[in-house]
């Protein structure tokens, strides 16, 4: 499940990714950012993945897409996480989906790096 956090605000996004993530996920996920990145040119985004288990293979086409059709909006990725193997998709994320990712354990500490 993916949710977007009522902390976002302008051109920062916060999504909440829970349980596992299927294809209609991105349907939540895409209007807003594609919203944000029409009006504001680029985008940040912060994707808590504390309580995330694996996202289905029916996700896999649409999280290629998101990455390839948005990777040069995204100004700045945050991976919000608490396991070693967060670090690691914070170091994929850069290539494929953002200019400029960064991994936090603390929420606090990932939309402060937004913010500046």
């Amino acid at each position: 499940m993916i949710d977007k956090m009522e902390r976002s605000h302008d051109s920062i996004l916060g999504f909440q990714v829970s349980g596992d993530v299927t294809r209609e996920d991105y349907d939540i996920l895409e209007p807003p950012v594609r919203a944000a990145i029409e009006e504001k040119g680029s985008i940040r985004v912060l994707l808590d993945l504390t309580d995330f288990h694996w996202e289905k293979a029916e996700a896999w086409g649409a999280d290629f897409r998101f990455g390839k059709e948005h990777h040069n909006a995204i100004e700045r990725m945050a991976i919000v996480g608490n396991h070693e193997w967060e670090k690691w998709l914070t170091r994929l994320a850069q290539p494929f989906y953002a200019r400029q990712a960064r991994y936090f354990s603390d929420a606090d500490e990932a939309w402060t790096w937004l913010e500046s």
